[in-house]
């Protein structure tokens, strides 16, 4: 289980295919922000466990049985008493009877007694707000781009390896870069039959991944790539190859290296073969076991494009129609200042294929255009955990924003450089901002905490000071700037949509709007503050979408 989330900065991604973001859907995200309600659930767990430690170190439990999927466990000692009821049952409520008092426990959960009388915490019970996060544009997408085409196997790019047959890659780049080239040679006839109208040669490559470009004579003839499940590579395609001396260069990519399980030198990467041409005259033409060239990395790496020595040492072309060319293998550059604000930073990836990304000569990491797949159907928390339970962002990018770090950023004038192996539309590249857009809470009138708990055990409890309170809070920097929906009485939904029940307080707006211009706001759960009980003898709650806004 992780508390925070992080980015895989650089090439660090294990793999192959893991994204440069570990989010995670942790308590914290990947910027350092709070993941609401997450985050606050966890933490008044972590208080109630705080308030039954006298008991918990002190003796071992006492499981007893409430019911048929019904279970006490009781810590009970001279220092004090804990109890946790649990219940088992995924599908219904379960009314118990424990030391002659009455309780109700929701499907598959656990309510927490730090005194073995009051229930202060339950874990499907949540009292906290929920955050609904926004990415917006800074006006970034303005940026000039300009554009270098990497070198198709530049035999002058780096030291050359020739020898007979197929290497594994990471034998030759030893992981000093992603990027292999294999080049080898191929000669035609004139008389080829396939030259006088018929039937086009094709090329079969077998790699063991993870991404594969095929060039003909410097022009890209296709690509493709593994996937998490089998990164091997088995690929066929039509070349168009000319009469005489042929270059055939595959670029083979890793996506990342094993950081989990056993036996890494038995993981290959690279094109292991064979490669084959077909539909020559004399059929087809294994060319796995002749002369093959190696180079290793891009030039655009050689000459160290991304760094802001690298990036001045060359002509970059300029002109409007640079960025939206579907280029393969080409390196971008743009500037940009530092956008005002205390919101982290993030860079929307969402128009490009595949590459890397570098501010001021810092790897962002990896990036790549691969859509989520699975079922996002199943979002009940009840019953045991599965890989595939909850599961968000299903027909959407994997990865679409890309963390910035604020400490490698200037003023201004900050150095952008993106290279691209499919081709991608940068104009669309834009720096936004990640912030709170609205929060919402949905609370019941004796929902269960911690200051009911502490004023009733300090022996000044009273009826009025039971009920709860709606807490409200916008991010640092911002108020809340209007109210989307309100209602006390039986509302049903979540956030974003909630719906007004059969019993529903006329007063719910006007309350709650009390909080407009506030950063934070509280307010008690009682008929009185909402002018009246619209409907006695029924447990009712709030619910409340609040929009945050910039300001305070």
């Amino acid at each position: 289980t992780k508390y925070h989330g992080g980015t895989n900065f650089g090439r660090t991604a294990g793999g192959p295919f893991i994204t440069t973001s570990y989010d995670y859907d942790a308590p914290l995200d990947e910027y350092g922000l709070a993941r609401e309600p997450k985050y606050g659930h966890l933490k008044e767990l972590h208080r109630t466990i705080k308030l039954c430690e006298p008991a918990l170190v002190s003796v071992d439990p006492t499981v007893t049985s409430l019911g048929s999927m019904q279970e006490a466990h009781v810590y009970r000692s001279p220092s004090g008493c804990a109890a946790f009821l649990a219940n088992y049952n995924s599908n219904s409520h379960a009314k118990v009877v424990f030391d002659n008092e009455h309780y109700s426990l929701p499907p598959w959960s656990i309510s927490i007694l730090p005194d073995c009388k009051t229930v202060v915490y339950n874990t499907a019970t949540v009292g906290v707000q929920t955050s609904q996060m926004q990415m917006w544009s800074n006006g970034a997408s303005s940026m000039m781009w300009e554009r270098y085409d990497e070198e198709v196997g530049s035999l002058a790019a780096a030291p050359l390896l020739t020898t007979s047959g197929l290497l594994e890659q990471l034998n030759v780049t030893r992981d000093t870069s992603d990027y292999l080239w294999y080049m080898t040679s191929v000669d035609v006839s004139p008389s080829e039959k396939f030259l006088q109208g018929g039937k086009p040669l094709s090329l079969s490559v077998q790699s063991a991944g993870h991404a594969l470009h095929i060039f003909i004579n410097g022009q890209l003839q296709g690509s493709a790539s593994g996937t998490r499940e089998d990164k091997r590579i088995s690929y066929k395609g039509n070349v168009n190859l000319r009469a005489g001396t042929n270059k055939i260069s595959l670029l083979s990519v890793a996506c990342g290296l094993p950081n989990i399980g056993v036996h890494y030198e038995t993981w290959n990467t690279g094109v292991n073969g064979p490669v084959v041409l077909h539909g020559l005259d004399e059929g087809s033409r294994d060319l796995t076991w002749q002369t093959w060239t190696y180079q290793v990395g891009l030039k655009g790496e050689q000459m160290n494009l991304n760094s802001l020595e690298g990036a001045s040492s060359v002509e970059w072309m300029q002109g409007s129609l640079i960025a939206q060319n579907q280029m393969p293998l080409a390196w971008y550059r743009a500037y940009f200042d530092t956008p005002s604000g205390d919101e982290p930073l993030a860079l929307d990836m969402g128009s490009m294929g595949k590459g890397q990304i570098w501010i001021n000569g810092q790897s962002i990491g990896r990036y790549s255009l691969a859509y989520a797949t699975g079922d996002c159907k199943d979002y009940s928390y009840t019953g045991s955990f599965r890989a595939t339970k909850c599961q968000a962002g299903c027909g959407q990018p994997t990865q679409r924003w890309y963390h910035v770090p604020k400490s490698w950023l200037q003023p201004s004038r900050n150095l952008l450089v993106v290279f691209e192996e499919l081709g991608g539309d940068t104009s669309k590249i834009s720096l936004v901002k990640r912030s709170v857009s609205s929060v919402c809470a949905d609370v019941s009138e004796f929902h269960p905490s911690i200051k009911n708990w502490q004023t009733e055990s300090s022996g000044e409890a009273k009826p009025e000071l039971r009920r709860s309170k709606v807490h409200l809070r916008c991010a640092p920097g911002q108020s809340i700037s209007a109210i989307k929906f309100a209602s006390f009485g039986t509302p049903s939904g979540t956030c974003g949509s909630f719906e007004q029940g059969e019993c529903h307080s006329t007063k719910s707006q006007t309350v709650l709007e009390k909080c407009i211009g506030k950063q934070r706001c509280a307010v008690a759960i009682s008929p009185d503050n909402f002018g009246g009980d619209p409907c006695p003898n029924v447990m009712k709650r709030v619910a409340v979408e609040a929009v945050c806004s910039p300001g305070t």
